[in-house]
């Protein structure tokens, strides 16, 4: 829900157990309890749709199906302990600071951590407003310690009752498109050269010959899953491509296929059996492209994020989360 500081102080005063988005000058007017937050002040809302506030901040509220909790920030050299602290039964929720240091090494190193697929984590990156870019840095608060960061992540480990279970949802909206495989042979969120059907090439001049539409980001089929990383700008006098998640070896990409209306697409491939989530975020890229200020994606609801994560770093995807009872 998008409330006020006062109505969020209210509820961390009452030992409410929150996920908090919003802006950093109504982020640290909070009272210390248990919660963690990132800046971000773009929302998708149930009342006026797609926003941005710098008056509110959104909250979700961990209700009464946990057992405990445990908050703990990681620095860049330590978030590969991220799977041996969560929880054998719950979710691990992190929120990172976008371009620092917690950001990179998680988005290169996560999909080698152990373990990282059989443990549910998600969360998202955290953001400014696009006004703002190279003014202040994006960060992350831990609610038990008043502490603020720009360079490391914040996690949330929660331990689920024996009945409960955590369910991560992936709703990616793009697909591989019909055109060239693109393959690289080095990793990074930076790259210069690449393959085009087998063949080296440089990707800026690929795109730029090609007139290719950067808002379609370059897509990974990964056994039958869409992973998106999308194209952040092109350096012309360079010849390097900017991304906002790394590209890695051995994997082929192709250009996605473009969408028509983003709105009619989601309730097209939206589940059409009830969903409650708990806690769901979309890409800042999605909100953008897609002119979802003012427009309603229901029942998905959140911060409009840098980045989500759903076990590794996404780009242009929607995540959500969903708690289940065992029978």
């Amino acid at each position: 829900m998008l409330i006020t500081v006062e109505e969020a102080a209210e509820k961390i005063e009452a030992g409410k157990i929150l996920l908090i988005a919003g802006d950093e000058l109504l982020l640290t007017e909070l009272p210390k309890g248990k919660w963690i937050a990132g800046t971000i002040p773009y929302f998708m809302t149930k009342e006026a749709g797609g926003l941005a506030s710098n008056t509110h901040i959104f909250v979700n509220e961990i209700k009464d199906f946990i057992e405990n909790i445990k908050i703990i920030s990681y620095k860049e050299k330590e978030l590969v302990r991220i799977t041996s602290d969560a929880p054998d039964n719950g979710f691990s929720f992190i929120i990172i600071p976008a371009n620092s240091s917690a950001h990179f090494a998680y988005a290169q190193n996560a999909p080698s951590f152990k373990n990282i697929f059989f443990k549910p984590i998600l969360g998202w990156i955290a953001g400014i407003h696009l006004s703002q870019l190279g003014n202040i840095t994006p960060k992350v608060f831990n609610g038990e310690t008043g502490e603020y960061f720009d360079q490391d992540a914040i996690v949330m480990h929660v331990s689920l009752r024996q009945d409960k279970m955590a369910m991560i949802n992936i709703l990616n909206l793009f697909q591989q498109g019909n055109g060239d495989n693109i393959t690289f042979d080095t990793e990074g969120f930076q790259v210069k050269d690449c393959y085009i059907n087998g063949k080296q090439q440089n990707l800026a001049q690929y795109l730029l010959t090609n007139a290719i539409d950067i808002k379609l980001p370059l897509v990974a089929d990964y056994y039958g899953t869409s992973i998106n990383v999308s194209i952040q700008n092109i350096n012309e006098e360079t010849e390097i491509v900017d991304l906002y998640a790394p590209v890695f070896q051995n994997i082929t990409y192709k250009i996605a296929a473009p969408i028509s209306n983003y709105v009619n697409e989601f309730y097209q491939q939206f589940p059409r059996y009830s969903v409650n989530p708990i806690f769901s975020c979309n890409c800042i890229l999605n909100y953008l492209y897609g002119e979802l200020e003012t427009k309603h994606t229901d029942p998905i609801v959140g911060p409009m994020t840098f980045g989500e994560i759903a076990y590794q770093l996404l780009n242009q995807t929607l995540v959500y989360l969903e708690i289940e009872t065992i029978s």
